[in-house]
């Protein structure tokens, strides 16, 4: 991959390891993507006169950092060193702050009437985790919060978040964010595939269009369960008959699931429970990969300069797909090494689909043409 002629500038691949900084990377790969718990990266320097200092070793905390802007906080999981004749290659690998919340099991509490933030400070920050961001409009009390031994802490902070309609992920500093993408900030970008149009004005050079039914339902069923206040049989049975059921019309053919939440203790959790269910479903089914010359926005696009990052939002334009249209940026993967191109893939979906519940809106989204069909329409009895 030879580096295209009038490519943008280079951005130099730091990461720092205790003191030590390196930035000439035979190859290195640094993912992100806002539903993949903890984002990886890695890199690779191949050498004759390799030495590796003692304080880059697995545990040890990574800053990585592209033309000074910072890409990532984590930590260094695996440190391999291959010694042949005449040659020494050094590859690092690891992951964002979330690596030991998916490692490690969640302390053990308990606790009634607590608020979100409550329940997240009991999970993360006795691993470490201090700082922290709640992104959401309203947060859902709950009347009982509980951990099980052998309970992960990234899946008790999950399903705190799902409660309430939300998903939790890192920053590039390190911070724990709970919440949802903002649909109402402006496109950073056109990215266009256009027949006829000169090469120098397509900036797209690889575009991949998937479509599936497998991640989708027509129907999904929340069941909860509330702990009795009363003694009477009837208010017993009310408090435990939590129920809730969202409907996806773009999906042609029945296809139901039930999802049974003994932590959804109210209607309105349950809820929220299962529209994230069908909007999850409608992200998953529905994937454009465009793969774009280097690690920030073009210049002469609107968001010029940034780094691409998970939460923007594209205009995206291609003939051979006919798609035209406003699309969310959920992950991306910045690639490269000495000696060769620079370039990002992006992975991009529906716009407005990914759990809606963090930031309510009553504006319209400009969904791209041919993208997901169909809406979500709440069947849940008695639903206002």
């Amino acid at each position: 991959m030879a580096e295209p002629q009038g490519a943008p500038q280079r951005d130099a691949v730091e990461i720092s390891i205790r003191g030590q900084v390196q930035s000439r990377w035979t190859r290195y790969e640094i993912d992100s993507n806002l539903m993949t718990p903890a984002d990886a990266w890695s890199v690779s320097l191949s050498t004759s006169g390799l030495s590796v200092p003692a304080e880059v070793t697995p545990g040890a905390a990574v800053r990585v950092t592209l033309g000074g802007d910072v890409a990532l906080t984590g930590v260094l999981d695996e440190r391999t060193v291959d010694v042949s004749e005449g040659a020494m290659r050094l590859h690092l690998s690891g992951r964002d702050q979330a690596a030991v919340l998916l490692d490690c099991s969640a302390p053990i509490t308990s606790g009634l009437n607590l608020n979100l933030d409550e329940v997240i400070a009991r999970i993360v920050r006795p691993l470490g985790i201090t700082s922290i961001r709640i992104e959401a409009d309203t947060t859902l009390p709950r009347e009982k919060v509980s951990t099980e031994p052998g309970d992960s802490a990234w899946d008790a902070l999950r399903r705190a978040a799902e409660a309430n309609g939300l998903w939790a992920w890192f920053e590039p500093d390190g911070t724990l964010v709970v919440g949802g993408p903002r649909y109402d900030v402006p496109a950073v970008c056109l990215l266009q595939m256009r027949t006829g149009t000169p090469a120098a004005q397509n900036n797209l050079l690889r575009l991949a269009e998937t479509r599936s039914l497998v991640p989708r339902y027509s129907h999904v069923t929340v069941l909860g369960q509330a702990a009795a206040s009363g003694s009477g049989a009837a208010e017993r049975n009310a408090r435990a008959g939590i129920q809730a059921q969202v409907q996806d019309t773009g999906v042609p053919v029945y296809r139901p699931r039930v999802l049974v939440d003994h932590e959804a203790t109210s209607v309105n959790i349950a809820r929220a429970r299962a529209i994230k269910a069908i909007s999850d479903g409608r992200v998953q089914g529905y994937t454009l990969q465009a793969l774009v010359q280097g690690h920030r926005v073009p210049a002469g696009q609107p968001g010029a300069g940034q780094l691409w990052t998970p939460g923007q939002r594209v205009e995206l334009v291609s003939d051979p797909h006919q798609i035209s249209g406003t699309f969310f940026l959920l992950g991306r993967t910045f690639m490269g090494g000495e000696g060769v191109g620079q370039v990002t893939q992006l992975t991009l979906k529906e716009d407005g689909a990914w759990v809606p519940q963090a930031h309510p809106s009553t504006r319209r989204h400009r969904r791209g043409k041919n993208s997901v069909p169909g809406g979500v329409i709440d069947l849940t009895r008695g639903a206002p």
